[in-house]
């Protein structure tokens, strides 16, 4: 009997996980904290990329795109800290957002509070992914982290997908 009541207990456990997870990604964050934004990455992943090489197009809307998720954080009273002090490792870095924990150090050395990193995937001109992830940089926990998948290689298909993540996860009523 005892063994059973233990399986169930587990399996009740296991079940609440999904929510307990998401549940911490809604914890509320601290107004006018310091944000270290380290930036978005853009990883090509198509056919088109292997052959061409970097378009100046999608190097332009990962720049529209990080100026939206700053100028969000600034409306929502957050103060973005500069790079500076870290740029030559930022530089360094291929991917800020997958680097074994290189972005919380650098947002220690910023005096950041949060540090906040993203990613772009392109599948093909059709199919690309947006990922924003923001950390606490004392605790390394996930405050938020959101992942969306937009359709056309468009500045707007782009912005959308970045503001989808910030008014509906990040910065949700």
């Amino acid at each position: 009997m005892r063994h059973i009541l233990t399986v169930l207990v587990s399996i009740l456990v296991l079940a609440l996980l999904p929510a307990l997870a998401r549940a911490a990604l809604d914890k509320p964050l601290t107004p006018g904290a310091k944000v270290a934004f380290l930036g978005m990455t853009f990883i090509d992943l198509s056919t088109e990329g292997a052959y061409n090489g970097v378009r100046a197009d999608e190097t332009a809307r990962l720049e529209l795109m990080e100026g939206a998720a700053r100028d969000r954080f600034v409306q929502e009273g957050f103060v973005i800290l500069t790079n500076e002090p870290v740029a030559a490792e930022l530089a360094g870095t291929v991917n800020p957002a997958d680097c074994n924990g290189c972005d919380l150090t650098m947002g220690e050395r910023l005096g950041a509070d949060y540090v906040l990193v993203g990613e772009v995937r392109k599948i093909s001109n059709l199919i690309l992914s947006v990922e924003l992830v923001l950390r606490d940089v004392d605790s390394g926990e996930m405050l938020r982290g959101l992942a969306v998948d937009i359709r056309s290689n468009t500045d707007d298909s782009w912005l959308r997908g970045i503001r989808y993540i910030l008014k509906n996860h990040f910065f949700k009523s």
